[in-house]
């Protein structure tokens, strides 16, 4: 479990600095699928401090629902965003991560 998350930390960190820096290659998939700069770059600022919580929460297990939680909403939303967009292809990274995560949720 222990390495589960820490691979979704470090997932999550580096998408999220990349969106919430306004890189123009970080926020180049969400432009995709015509999602708006500054939410964009909100939702970066949510997976960074996410990706923090699931460190946190390789020490206090009992809070490390909240940033899983936090993470399947994300990418439940990107899998929609996708979708409205018609680029339901582009979408398997999301589905994978939100899968990643549907079982971490489940063994904790």
């Amino acid at each position: 479990m222990d390495i589960l998350v820490i691979a979704l930390a470090v997932i999550f960190v580096v998408a999220g600095l990349s969106k919430a820096s306004g890189n123009a290659k970080g926020l180049s998939g969400t432009r995709d699928v015509n999602v708006p700069d500054l939410l964009a770059r909100f939702v970066g600022l949510v997976e960074t401090a996410a990706a923090l919580g699931l460190l946190i929460g390789l020490k206090y297990s009992w809070m490390l629902w909240v940033p899983l939680m936090t993470l399947w909403v994300l990418m439940a939303g990107a899998i929609y965003f996708h979708f409205r967009a018609d680029k339901a292809k582009t979408s398997f990274p999301a589905f994978f991560l939100l899968t990643v995560i549907s079982i971490a949720l489940v063994t904790i």
